[in-house]
C-alpha cells in the first residue's frame, strides 16, 4: 500500500497539486494513524495534509476518487446451461476434463489465470489486475500511444502466454469450455484497457501540461491564438507565483558578513573582554527600488496583458515599486496594481489608457514632468514596449536624462531583433542610453528577463 501512496502522489502533482517531499511524509504519517480500512477518512486525511487551497482540495478530491476507482471487469454473459461442458452427451463422456468442468470447477490442469476467469471470480480478477498494473509500472506511463504496450505488458504479468496454451489445447479437448473461456478473456482485455485508460488520465496530465507549458513558454506573445490566451495567462501566472516564491520579501536574508572584532572587544568590555556579545561587519546592500513603464498601446495589445502581469507580480516581490502605463500618454498605475486582483487592474488600466496610438515622446514628456523625482541612483527603470512611436518625436533626450538619473535603464521588447529600427521603430536610437536590451517575444524570455533583474537585489 506504501507504493499505492506513492503513486497517489504523482498522481496528485499531475492534477496540480504541489506535494512537497515534507508534505508527503507527513501525509504518509496521517494515513499510518487512520488506516486503510475506512476510504472516507483516507480520503478526508490526505486532503487535510496535502491541499493547499480550495481549488486544490477539488483537485485532490478528483484524483482521489479516479485513483482508488477500479474498474470492473465485465461480466461475462450466462449460457442456458451454466455447466462448462457441452449439451452433447457424446462428446468426451469419459473426459477427466469434461467431469471436472460439470461438477463446476474448471479443470485442474489450467493455469491460474485460467480458472480465475472461468470461475468469474470478481474480486480476485480486479486484483490480479492491479497486481500486474504495478509490476507493469503503469505509472510510468506518458503518452496515449503507449496505451497498447502497457495492456500488453500487464497481460503478460497476469500470465497472457499459458492462458494462451490452455486456450488452444482446450479447442481440441473441450471446445465449448474453450469458447467460455476466450469469452472471459475478451472481458479482461476489455478491462485492462479500461485500467491503462485509468493510469493515462492518473499519470499522463503532468507531462501532457509540461510538453503543453514548453511549447507556449516558446510560443511568440503577438501570435498566441485566441484559444490559447487563458492558457498563456494561467502560465504567465505560474512564473509570477514562481518568482514570488523564489524572491519574496519575507525571505530575503540578512547577510551577516564577517566578525568585527574591535566592536566585538568594546562590546564586552564589562566582561573582561569575554566575547558574550559580537559585532558583525554586515554588507551593504542598495534598498530595491524599480520603475517599470509598460507601452499598453494598440500595437502591443496582444502582449500588454502579458506584460502587467508580470509587473503585478513585481509589487508583490519587491518594496519600492512605482508601475507606469502609457499609450499616447502616462498615468501612474501602482495603487491599481497592488490594491486589485491582476485581472481586475489589467482590465482598469486597459480601460484608462490602453488600445490607443502609441506615441512614446508624450509619454515621456509626461514622465519627465510629473515623476522624475521618482528617480534615483538606486533604481532600476524598466521600458517594455515594441519601441513604435508612430513616426513622432521620440524625445530620446528624456530617455537619455532618465538613464543618466538611474542606476541602470532595462529595455524589454516584444518584438524581433530583425524588425529593430524599421518603419517607425525607435529602437536603435533608444538603445543607446540603455543599460541592458533584451527581445523579450515569448513567455520563456520574459520570465528570464524578469528574473534577471529582480536577482540582483537579493
Amino acid at each position: 500500500m506504501r507504493e499505492n501512496i506513492h503513486r497517489f502522489f504523482r498522481a496528485a502533482r499531475g492534477a496540480g497539486v504541489h506535494v512537497s517531499p515534507a508534505e508527503s511524509i507527513d501525509a504518509m504519517r496521517a494515513v499510518a494513524q487512520v488506516g486503510l480500512s475506512d476510504r472516507t477518512i483516507l480520503r478526508d486525511a490526505l486532503l487535510l495534509t496535502l491541499a493547499k487551497s480550495q481549488d486544490e482540495k477539488l483537485a485532490l478530491g478528483d484524483c482521489f476518487d479516479l485513483f482508488f476507482s477500479q474498474p470492473e471487469p465485465r461480466q461475462e454473459q450466462p449460457e442456458a446451461d451454466s455447466n462448462y461442458v457441452s449439451e452433447d452427451a457424446d462428446q468426451s463422456p469419459s473426459s477427466g476434463a469434461a467431469s471436472d468442468a460439470s461438477a463446476g470447477s474448471p479443470p485442474a490442469e489450467l493455469g491460474p489465470l485460467a480458472q480465475m476467469l472461468l470461475l468469474q471470480d470478481r474480486n480476485a480478477i480486479t486484483a490480479a489486475i492491479a497486481s500486474a498494473s504495478g509490476a507493469a509500472s503503469l505509472s510510468d506511463i506518458r503518452y496515449s500511444t503507449q496505451r497498447g504496450i502497457f495492456s500488453s505488458r500487464i497481460l503478460d504479468a497476469m500470465g497472457l502466454q499459458r492462458l494462451r496454451d490452455d486456450l488452444e489445447e482446450l479447442t481440441a479437448t473441450n471446445p465449448a469450455l474453450a469458447e467460455r473461456l476466450r469469452a472471459a478473456l475478451d472481458a479482461l482485455r476489455e478491462a485492462v484497457r479500461d485500467t491503462v485508460a485509468q493510469g493515462l488520465a492518473l499519470y499522463a496530465r503532468e507531462e501532457a501540461e509540461n510538453l503543453r507549458n514548453e511549447i507556449l513558454r516558446n510560443a511568440p506573445l503577438a501570435r498566441i491564438e485566441r484559444r490559447h490566451v487563458a492558457e498563456m495567462r494561467a502560465l504567465i501566472r505560474q512564473i509570477a507565483r514562481r518568482l514570488r516564491e523564489r524572491y519574496s520579501k519575507p525571505r530575503k536574508r540578512q547577510r551577516r558578513g564577517h566578525l568585527d572584532v574591535r566592536r566585538t572587544l568594546r562590546r564586552n568590555a564589562a566582561w573582561g573582554g569575554i566575547p558574550f556579545l559580537t559585532a558583525w561587519k554586515r554588507k551593504h546592500r542598495d534598498r530595491p527600488k524599480i520603475v517599470a513603464l509598460c507601452d499598453v498601446s494598440g500595437s502591443v495589445a496582444q502582449v500588454s496583458d502579458f506584460f502587467l502581469l508580470l509587473i503585478h507580480s513585481l509589487h508583490e516581490v519587491v518594496d519600492d515599486v512605482h508601475s507606469f502605463a502609457f499609450s499616447s500618454h502616462l498615468i501612474e498605475v501602482s495603487d491599481i496594481l497592488e490594491s486589485k486582483p491582476p485581472e481586475e487592474a489589467m482590465a482598469e488600466i486597459m480601460s484608462k489608457v490602453g488600445f490607443g496610438s502609441s506615441d512614446y515622446g508624450s509619454a515621456l514628456a509626461d514622465f519627465e514632468k510629473e515623476f522624475m523625482s521618482t528617480l534615483t541612483p538606486q533604481t532600476t527603470v524598466i521600458m517594455l514596449g515594441d519601441a513604435r512611436s508612430n513616426n513622432l518625436d521620440p524625445r530620446a533626450d528624456i530617455l537619455r536624462r532618465i538613464s543618466d538619473r538611474s542606476k541602470r535603464l532595462v529595455w524589454l521588447n516584444p518584438e524581433g531583433r530583425l524588425a529593430w529600427g524599421f518603419g517607425d521603430s525607435e529602437m536603435p536610437r533608444y538603445a543607446t542610453f540603455c543599460s541592458v536590451v533584451r527581445q523579450c517575444a515569448t513567455a520563456q524570455q520574459l520570465e528570464r528577463a524578469v528574473s534577471d533583474i529582480v536577482a540582483t537585489y537579493q
